[in-house]
């Protein structure tokens, strides 16, 4: 039997061990094991990628929107718009500051926050929307900053999942007033181990940013503000300086797979991931909706095929927000697709037979089950 695995983590090392090996020896041997050029390189090339004019480097994904929303001077009592429908971390960073969360729901096309939902949840609290880029797609920006601008609202995107996403033309990076990036390994841009960064057009929110995530000190044993240590690790921004040069030519793969799965799939009972011409979606994930979900993952498991839920549990839903008292019944929505999605394998080093495996499996379940 044919075996799929979801992802294949080592793949991308395989591909580039050569260069990777030889910069991380050259590393080592230096005896600069904080900061330094590796950091600035890749801070500099981050937000040239994305079209901003700072980026500054931060321990992982969960900091950074955390300290997005701490430099924006989020406190205790202000409300923050949160999509119902993300991964828990997007959430923390708002209750670990101690401010409010308001949920919206989610386009049921797009899976990303609702533009003309947020408008009916903003209040005279409110102070920051942040909107999640959620499986490689963009939110409604456009909608969502004007939004913003109307209200005298903040915007942090929430872009762990959007590496080389753009929305009409425009790569993802600088739209709101902070993005927030997560470098974990499973994304299309993936450290080998925890890595985060904010990119902004804004110096004084770069500065502030770099300041709370090095102690609140700019110059050593001078602490200016009350901070934490978060930074990015050298052995990390090497390793991303140099998978950012096949993230392009990785995100196409996974393109040319969402490509290949539509195009095979579209005749079954799936709901399948919607095409925007004006967003360059570089699925992270391939999310399809299936009303028989859990008996195609098992029969997918059984046939050697990996796949997962992304999320099988909102966070509205989780225990840790029981507290809040919100159910089923107050994101209908987010609970649906929390019952019905399932993501298939797209890793972008997956060879074509795999593709051509999977699609022939999903097609004979629905055969079986017709």
């Amino acid at each position: 039997m044919r075996k799929v695995n979801f992802l294949d983590l080592n793949a991308s090392y395989r591909a580039i061990s050569k260069e990777l090996d030889a910069e991380l020896g050259h590393w080592l041997s230096s005896g600069f094991y904080i900061g330094g050029e590796a950091v600035t390189e890749f801070e500099e090339a981050w937000a040239s990628y994305c079209g901003a004019k700072y980026a500054v480097g931060v321990g992982n994904g969960l900091d950074a929107l955390t300290l997005a929303l701490k430099a924006l001077g989020v406190v205790e009592g202000d409300e923050v718009i949160v999509p119902s429908n993300t991964y828990v971390a997007t959430w923390l960073a708002v209750t670990n500051l101690g401010a409010t969360l308001v949920p919206v729901e989610p386009n049921p096309e797009s899976y990303t926050i609702d533009a003309s939902g947020i408008k009916k949840k903003i209040t005279a609290r409110t102070k920051v929307i942040l909107p999640v880029h959620l499986y490689g797609a963009a939110a409604q920006m456009d909608e969502i900053v004007a939004l913003a601008r109307e209200h005298s609202l903040f915007v942090v995107e929430d872009a762990a999942q959007a590496h080389g996403a753009a929305l009409g033309g425009r790569k993802i990076g600088s739209h709101g007033d902070v993005v927030a990036w997560s470098f974990y390994p499973t994304k299309n841009l993936g450290a080998f181990g925890d890595a985060g960064a904010i990119t902004t057009n804004h110096e004084k929110i770069a500065a502030k940013i770099r300041l709370l995530g090095n102690y609140g000190s700019g110059e050593k044993y001078k602490n200016e503000i009350i901070g934490v240590n978060s930074r990015l690790d050298p052995i990390q921004a090497i390793i991303l300086s140099i998978k950012l040069k096949y993230l392009d030519n990785w995100n196409n793969k996974r393109i040319s797979a969402a490509n290949f799965f539509h195009h095979t799939l579209k005749d079954l009972p799936l709901t399948l991931p919607c095409h925007d011409r004006n967003i360059h979606h570089v699925f992270h994930q391939y999310v399809v909706e299936c009303e028989q979900r859990d008996q195609l993952m098992t029969f997918l498991e059984q046939q050697g095929i990996q796949t997962t839920i992304h999320y099988p549990t909102p966070p509205f839903e989780q225990k840790a927000y029981k507290h809040c008292g919100w159910g089923k019944n107050d994101y209908p929505i987010a609970s649906k697709m929390s019952q019905h999605m399932i993501s298939l394998p797209i890793d972008p080093l997956m060879n074509k037979a795999d593709r051509v495996y999977i699609v022939e499996k999903v097609k004979e379940f629905f055969t079986i089950t017709a």
